[in-house]
């Protein structure tokens, strides 16, 4: 990050650029690393520390890590990283390695290794401009930009494959609950880690068609891996984008969205949730990336947990208000994961009762497919969806044999979309228990909350209803309406919505049973159109 705490000095009013005080040096430390600024430079010395995820107690490490940074950097900020530089010590003046002796062996005694950077403006960092309340747009869609070109033409192998499949993920995830967990007794855990463990479980547990389709679809990179607000300027011909985790390969490999994501989480972390919705969005477009919400969702659940983790470590150590940050993290965790969750929404009714209409509107809230037994019916047996097939009750398309090839088709569908991630909203009747349970099957199979509406009004409203019907897509009147009523079956666990009124009212009822944890939930993630493949 190159670019002092504060601003150096800047001329006199009315003097000369010659009669300029020079900045002054500053020096900045991080837990790997030493900073020195001066003038336009920036010269960064790797600590001889040995922290498990990283060893730079050689030199040759050291050096390593140098040249590895600039290499990896440059794909994001050729013009900051200018190259390697050398600085001689004195014998006796060299720092000590961490953790081990004073002294140094003969062949680590060489010249120390300094990655050479050009200095930043700080007043030009993305989280100072969000911090002052500034319009971020532009400079994001930059960095989307950015981020998506670098993801195009990263390489791809079985090396960097297999760290974005499903069990790598998984393997992650479960090293980060361990990690927190082995925490508990030197620290109290933040609420709702047993709840964000549960919640990943359940998701990944369900979504091996989408991760097999993300690494089929080559959306697994070498892309940045610390993409935080911090550490990307905005200058007026175009980002730049600095630090990128060097120090691991593996951490590196993931999925594109997941790289993006972190980006995401840090905005939001900074009060800016819907600068991080516009990042996303953007980053999506382009990549022409078509992933569900579900899985942005996630990925940002993955990197606030991970950051969380980092907060609670650095709380037992005893830093100021790490602890406070670490239960704000989990907790926006929970949040993405809880929005995260792939729901199979039932609306079900007799006819007049408007279910077609809640679930319209319930699935455009929502961001979701919608799929409608009237429509399916027509499409089974091959006439369009608006032309009009009226039968008596049991008749024509509406035998037993073609509704039950009707249900069996939504859930196919239904179930297809699910593993790939992708919430559902079924409309249909859904008066035979024995559908209800189909139903049911089809999304614990899938990893998927089932949400089941049943749509009621009064019986003079659903009259009037169905008398006023202009004829399209469904085809009840009252005659086999009052059959279905005489054979619905009870369906307790269905949560009853009343459609009498305004339809807003209704959808509203209907969300709160999708999301019965309402205010406080994560920002709603919508796709940008892109042209179908």
């Amino acid at each position: 990050m190159p670019t002092p705490p504060t601003p150096g000095p800047k001329p006199r009013p009315g003097a000369g650029a010659g009669a300029a005080h020079p900045p002054r040096a500053e020096v900045r430390e991080t837990h790997t690393a030493v900073l020195f600024f001066l003038g336009d430079r920036v010269y960064k010395l790797k600590k001889p520390v040995g922290l498990g995820f990283v060893d730079f107690t050689t030199l040759a490490a050291r050096r390593r890590g140098c040249e590895r940074e600039i290499e990896l950097n440059r794909r994001f900020a050729p013009d900051v990283y200018l190259g390697l530089a050398e600085v001689h010590c004195p014998p006796g003046l060299r720092p000590a390695q961490s953790g081990g002796p004073q002294g140094r062996p003969e062949e680590d005694a060489g010249p120390e290794p300094v990655v050479v950077m050009r200095r930043m403006p700080a007043e030009r960092r993305l989280a100072a401009l969000v911090g002052r309340g500034s319009d971020v747009r532009e400079p994001l869609r930059a960095v989307a930009r950015l981020l998506a070109a670098r993801h195009a033409d990263s390489p791809r192998g079985p090396e960097v494959v297999r760290e974005g499949t499903r069990d790598a993920l998984a393997g992650r995830w479960e090293a980060n609950f361990a990690e927190v967990r082995a925490l508990e007794g030197a620290i109290a855990l933040p609420a709702g880690v047993s709840e964000a463990e549960r919640l990943v479980r359940r998701y990944l547990g369900g979504r091996e068609v989408l991760f097999e389709t993300r690494v089929r679809r080559n959306r697994v990179v070498d892309g940045h891996g610390d993409l935080r607000a911090e550490d990307i300027f905005c200058l007026d011909d175009g980002p730049r984008v600095l630090d990128c985790l060097e120090f691991d390969d593996r951490l590196r490999r993931v999925d594109g969205l997941d790289d993006a994501a972190f980006l995401a989480m840090d905005l939001e972390r900074l009060g800016a949730p819907d600068a991080a919705a516009f990042f996303l969005a953007h980053y999506g477009e382009y990549s022409g990336d078509p992933a569900p919400p579900s899985l942005w969702h996630h990925y940002v659940a993955y990197r606030a947990f991970v950051r969380a983790k980092v907060s609670l470590i650095q709380a037992v150590q005893g830093a100021p208000d790490a602890e406070e940050e670490a239960w704000r993290l989990v907790t926006a965790a929970l949040r993405h994961l809880r929005a995260s969750a792939v729901r199979l929404v039932l609306v079900g009714g007799l006819p007049g009762r408007g279910k077609s209409t809640l679930s319209g509107a319930l699935a455009d809230r929502m961001g979701v497919t919608l799929l409608s037994s009237d429509r399916v019916r027509k499409e089974l047996a091959g006439i369009p969806a608006e032309r009009p097939a009226p039968a008596s009750y049991g008749e024509g398309l509406y035998t037993a044999e073609r509704t039950r090839a009707v249900y069996t088709a939504l859930l196919d569908r239904a179930a297809a979309l699910l593993s790939s991630g992708e919430s559902v909203v079924l409309d249909a009747s859904w008066t035979d228990p024995e559908q209800r349970e189909a139903a049911r099957r089809t999304a614990e199979r899938a990893g998927a909350d089932l949400v089941a509406l049943h749509c009621r009004v009064p019986g003079d409203v659903a009259a009037a209803r169905l008398a006023g019907r202009a004829p399209g897509v469904s085809d009840a009147g009252a005659e086999v309406a009052a059959e279905m009523a005489a054979r619905e079956a009870p369906w307790p666990e269905a949560v009853a919505v009343d459609t009498s009124g305004p339809l807003r009212a209704a959808a509203d009822q209907a969300m709160a049973a999708v999301h019965p944890h309402g205010a406080g939930s994560a920002p709603a993630f919508r796709r940008p159109y892109m042209e179908p493949d």
